[in-house]
């Protein structure tokens, strides 16, 4: 696989925290390396059942593992301020040096609104967002140098602090985006790329956007952090494929935004109208392992450097021994 990073998503909506620990610990065993993992405050439908704290699971997974540990998404704007969530970043990065990275989005309802807070159109959670992020880089450059800073932006505010626990160099700070505006304003402001799953068009679109905004910063895109999460539904049939799409992954065949949706239960109301044609084009559902690793393999060609793949089934410990065996072996940058 030469330098390319494949390495495992570990949903804990759908995943008691232990269970993903586990199961993370199991994906190294098999081959991946690195473990992405989102920070929500519930699961997309209650079916789903889980909604664990982040940064308690990488840190557990950063004493079981030897890969790479990304806390992605976090939004640092609405439950946290972005000064926590830069002192948990660096705090992973000092107890596991090297390994991890940190991942922003602009954040969804469904976890943010639980603090009761006015709850903003789309263009002023992504500027707030970019906001958070020279904020944390802010603080992580003055710390890192010995020294206080302090902030005053649009929507932040920090007196003057530093981060007393600090790695020997601050984690990479990636934002999450899937839209033409964002990603060329991440290639400004951030140190890497995070995308999911998409046609092909849409991803190469977003990647030289985001190219665009790197060199208008004075950065070099070709050695800046493109990361790709990718759902997925593998099982021994493909009934049963489709049948954990349809149960445990209904979300992935929602074609709408999601951002502005509270609650999992008006989710579980969507669920009911998706159907299986839904998921064209957005999610392989499929029994066969090499369709599986053709369409990741398309995907990686454009220019990723790490994939964090997702199975959306409960049938994890078996589909991690197949794609250990038949699939990654043959993934290359």
């Amino acid at each position: 696989m030469s330098d390319l990073t494949v390495g495992y998503a570990a949903m804990l909506e759908q995943f008691h925290p232990s269970e993903a620990v586990a199961l993370t610990a199991a994906a190294e065993e098999h081959g991946f390396s690195g473990c992405m993992a989102a920070d929500h405050f519930a699961p997309w439908v209650p079916h789903q059942g889980q909604s664990a704290f982040v940064w308690n699971v990488l840190t557990a997974v950063g004493e079981r593992t030897t890969g790479d540990l990304g806390p992605g998404v976090v939004c640092p704007s609405f439950r946290w301020h972005p000064a926590v969530v830069a002192q948990a970043a660096a705090t992973l990065e000092a107890m596991y040096p090297g390994r991890s990275w940190l991942g922003v989005g602009a954040g969804e309802a469904l976890n943010e609104h639980v603090l009761a807070g006015y709850w903003p159109e789309a263009g002023e959670r992504s500027r707030r967002m970019f906001e958070a992020v020279d904020l944390i880089r802010q603080l992580f450059d003055a710390s890192l140098e010995g020294k206080d800073t302090k902030f005053a932006g649009e929507f932040f505010k920090m007196e003057t602090t530093r981060l007393w626990t600090m790695p020997e160099a601050a984690p990479p700070v990636l934002v999450a985006t899937a839209g033409p505006v964002n990603a060329k304003k991440t290639g400004r402001h951030a140190d890497g790329i995070i995308t999911v799953g998409a046609p092909r068009d849409k991803i190469e679109m977003l990647l030289g956007r985001f190219a665009d905004g790197a060199r208008e910063a004075g950065k070099d895109p070709d050695t800046m952090p493109k990361v790709l999460q990718l759902h997925l539904s593998w099982a021994e049939t493909d009934e049963q494929a489709l049948e954990n799409a349809m149960t445990e992954w209904p979300n992935g065949g929602m074609k709408f935004g999601k951002a502005d949706i509270r609650s999992p239960h008006d989710f579980a109301a969507m669920a009911q109208l998706v159907r299986p044609e839904d998921f064209e084009g957005r999610m392989v559902i499929s029994s066969d392992p090499d369709e599986h690793r053709a369409h990741i393999q398309d995907l990686l060609d454009l220019g990723f450097d790490r994939v964090y793949l997702h199975n959306v089934g409960k049938n994890q410990r078996e589909w991690l021994e197949v794609f250990g065996r038949e699939v990654l072996p043959k993934l290359h940058r």
